[in-house]
């Protein structure tokens, strides 16, 4: 009998070796050395599926597909007997954040490392690479109590769109010059993503397919820890926590303890190998849509890792310091912060799920419920936005609500219907529902890396008030089938127009050739109102369409748009359809500028517009081959943010102006403004309401220790404010009498005198986030959204940027209008 066993064990352990051997290490499995090459995207999947094959230790899924196909994968990795067990364990997890109804409690620690969501921050996808086999071949141990998740590449088309430039233009050997090619990379860069917006600012807004198709499974699991691994400048070693003020108040004493016990565990490491690094600077905790801050709202250590290096250092560059830092230096720094975090996780699994389930226990919050009140379709966009987060939601039961008016800035309250959104706090995301709807966010600290509000009702544009109470409501099936049926007796359709979804409606209409014609003033058909902006589809203007009634109703019914059916072009009131003041919409052709001296966030902003909230062609111009485009072919173009300094010369500008003067439409957006300040016919000019007292020496006399600190005296970080509005201007139809804009910077314009104020600023008046006290001196009767005619087109300034990383969403429609209502003349012969 023993020498049976011994024979049995000698079979198991031989087995075991053999199974070991099989899996390779990158550098085997890859064919080159790990750090001396840029892995493409495909080869770093083809590396995980090799491991999980062969490993007992490894899960390896795919959980989505990017814009560009590629796959967005995700790697589960733990010990035997829990890989067996994932789902109990995942069920026990989610019970200390009040989710789901095991009865067991959770001893394993949780812990989530996302790689590379800055395309060009590509160091970390070949550290996961290291960092996973050295898990199941030397630390299996941590294995035992760990269960940990890697997303080895958060942002496969940035990184591929970095590494393919890359492998094209290194040298051989690479250069270390900093000078050198494969040390600038072009426009737009590797760091954004298919529609070149930053996925570490998306986490909360989740507009982009990478964010919405990844919370699907963050959500699942809910980590203890969180590490988002970055780069930084060459010039900076390395960055880990604890983070920087300020922190949200919501985040306990535990987390910001937490971050310092890891961060001291780093630092063990570093000091035996003698790497530099800083802690507690820079990277704050404020803003919620990072990859470190939204995981600490929902209840995670969540961490910020930053390397010396980004898209500049390639695969070797000197510093200004005089060392060469290369990539096998990088990858190598964030493999053992990596293992750090795990290592510390696994001996703190106790605390850590002890914790977590007091940080899911609900505070007492000032504020406990939220009522919210608005169009139908702004607030079918909000609950999406909630689906996705999993946040819980009701309908009121009519009744008045008291708390703090969002609209008045002051103790009111709001008429509840049963239509009326109510987000309370009585719910296991108690404190993200916090942080996304307060009214003003509590700053610690002026000094922020990022946006200070966000707060969502103004974002959505809704009338909301914010209750001291916790307010019961009930569900509410969604039966929103709207059927409109065809009648080829009436003169045509009439539909409303106050949302994204109605310009939606209007673009269809227009693509389908369909004409479509907008009212600029209010009227009455079949005994209903109608206000300006009103869409009517008439069948004198198509009367060469075949099937025109069929093809409305489907197009209608698509988009769950209820019509009027109008029996006669005669108006119970206002102008009848023949009136000039019902104006045909042209078949838009726009162009939108792109490249060099263009801001390529904004530019991802307005394409992701036009393909994914507007669905509507836009054709977009290289600024390198702008000079030899004949303008004619297009009735507006559109100047993203940017600083223009060698492209807007004296002959791009007389080109830009006979084409405007000549019926076409220029829509300029944030610091483009800028470009046309001054210039003649252009009518913009900065503001200069409020000039600074101080004299250049004086200030010069501000010690260098308070420079940075005085400076934000003049600076606006995100800060929403009150603004006017003449709704009575075509650009604003759809709109109150006053519009709560994110103010991104302290550029400030004067009022136009040859044009048309639509949204501006008179006396400033901020209800949340931080502006300095300079700056907003000067917002004192400044522009926000203006016209400017110029010959038979018009100049369009639009200050501050309605399309803000697509999740302001109550500026969209401004940008509609500006497209379809402003300055629409009829076709031109």
């Amino acid at each position: 009998m023993k020498n049976h066993l011994y024979l049995f064990s000698f079979l198991f352990l031989s087995f075991a070796s053999i199974n070991a051997q099989e899996i390779k290490s990158p550098s085997e499995f890859l064919g080159y050395e790990l750090g001396s090459q840029f892995s493409r995207h495909a080869a770093v999947v083809d590396y995980f599926n090799h491991v999980a094959e062969n490993s007992e230790f490894v899960e390896y899924h795919t959980y989505g597909k990017t814009n560009e196909r590629r796959p967005l994968t995700y790697a589960v990795i733990s010990s035997k007997e829990n890989m067996a067990n994932l789902e109990q364990i995942k069920k026990n997890h989610l019970k200390n954040a009040g989710i789901g109804n095991t009865t067991q409690d959770s001893d394993i620690a949780i812990a989530w490392l996302s790689y590379n969501v800055h395309g060009n921050e590509a160091s970390s996808t070949e550290a996961a690479m290291k960092t996973i086999y050295s898990l199941i071949t030397e630390k299996k141990d941590w294995l035992k109590n760990t269960v940990i998740i890697m997303d080895p590449c958060v942002n496969p088309d940035g990184r591929d769109r970095y590494a393919n430039w890359y492998n094209q233009v290194k040298a051989e050997p690479y250069n270390t010059s900093q000078e050198a090619a494969e040390h600038h990379e072009p426009w737009p860069g590797g760091r954004p993503n298919h529609y070149l917006f930053d996925l570490n600012r998306d986490w909360a807004w989740a507009t982009q397919v990478e964010t919405q198709q990844r919370l699907k499974v963050y959500n699942q699991w809910l980590p203890h820890i969180h590490v988002d691994f970055h780069e930084q400048g060459i010039n900076d070693p390395y960055y880990f926590a604890p983070a920087a003020e300020p922190f949200h108040e919501v985040i306990t004493p535990f987390q910001r303890d937490f971050q310092t016990k890891i961060g001291k565990n780093h630092a063990k490491y570093f000091d035996e190998e003698g790497w530099l690094y800083f802690t507690g600077e820079r990277f704050d905790l404020l803003y919620p849509s990072y990859g470190d801050t939204y995981p600490t709202y929902m209840g995670a250590i969540g961490m910020t890792y930053e390397q010396a290096g980004h898209g500049r250092a390639g695969l070797g560059i000197k510093t200004d310091e005089g060392y060469v830092l290369t990539l096998k230096d990088r990858l190598e720094h964030h493999y053992t912060t990596g293992l750090s975090t795990i290592e510390v996780a696994s001996k703190n699994a106790s605390e850590l799920n002890e914790q977590f389930q007091n940080y899911f226990s609900n505070d007492d919050f000032k504020y406990k419920s939220y009522a919210l009140n608005g169009n139908a379709d702004k607030l079918e966009t909000l609950k999406k936005l909630l689906d996705r987060h999993e946040i819980e939601y009701s309908y009121s039961n009519s009744g008045k609500i008291n708390g703090y008016s969002f609209i008045n800035g002051e103790n009111g309250s709001l008429n509840s219907n049963e239509n009326t959104l109510l987000v309370s706090t009585n719910q296991p995301k108690a404190k993200m529902v916090k942080v996304l709807f307060e009214p003003k966010t509590k700053l610690m600290d002026s000094l922020t890396y990022d946006i200070t509000a966000w707060s969502l009702p103004y974002a959505y544009g809704l009338d909301a008030v914010a209750s001291n109470k916790i307010i019961s409501g009930s569900e509410k099936s969604n039966n929103n089938n709207i059927q409109n049926s065809p009648n080829t007796d009436g003169a045509g359709y009439v539909s409303k127009w106050n949302s994204m979804k109605d310009a939606q409606f209007l673009a269809d209409l227009i693509k389908n050739d369909i004409k479509v014609r907008f009212s600029e003033v209010s009227f009455e058909s079949n005994g209903q109102q109608f206000v300006p902006g009103s869409l009517i589809i008439t069948k004198s203007d198509n009367l060469k369409t075949e099937n025109f009634d069929t093809k409305v109703i489907e197009i209608a019914n698509d988009h769950k748009r209820q019509l009027l059916t109008a029996e006669t072009s005669f108006a119970g009131s206002g102008p009848d359809f023949g009136s000039s003041e019902i104006k045909i919409i042209n078949e838009q052709k726009i162009a939108l500028l792109k490249g060099n001296e263009v801001s390529s966030l904004n530019f991802g902003e307005i394409w992701y517009f036009f393909e994914q909230d507007l669905n509507y062609p836009v054709t977009p111009l290289n600024t390198d081959y702008f000079n030899r485009v004949n303008l004619e072919g297009f009735d507006v173009l559109i100047i993203p943010e940017g600083r223009y300094h060698d492209f807007m010369d004296e002959d791009t500008l007389k080109k830009i102006t006979s084409w405007v003067k000549d019926g076409g439409k220029l829509i300029a957006i944030g610091s483009a403004v800028g470009s046309f300040t001054d210039k003649e016919g252009f009518g913009i000019e900065e503001n200069s309401t409020a000039k600074k007292d101080s004299t250049t020496t004086e200030a010069n006399l501000i010690p260098y220790a308070e420079r940075e600190r005085e400076s934000i005296k003049n600076l606006i970080t995100g800060s929403i404010i009150k603004t006017r509005v003449d709704n009575t201007h075509p650009m604003a139809f759809g709109y109150d009498d006053q519009y709560f804009t994110l103010k991104l910077s302290s550029d400030s314009y004067s009022l136009l005198n040859s044009g048309y104020n639509v949204s501006y600023i008179q006396e400033p008046e901020v209800v949340s986030g931080f502006a300095g006290s300079e700056a907003i001196k000067n917002l004192k009767n400044s522009l926000v959204f203006g016209e400017v005619p110029m010959g038979q087109g018009s100049v369009i300034y639009m200050v501050d940027n309605p399309l803000f990383r697509a999740f302001w969403e109550n500026g969209k429609l401004f940008f509609a209008n500006t497209l379809f209502f402003t300055n629409n003349t009829g076709y031109k012969y």
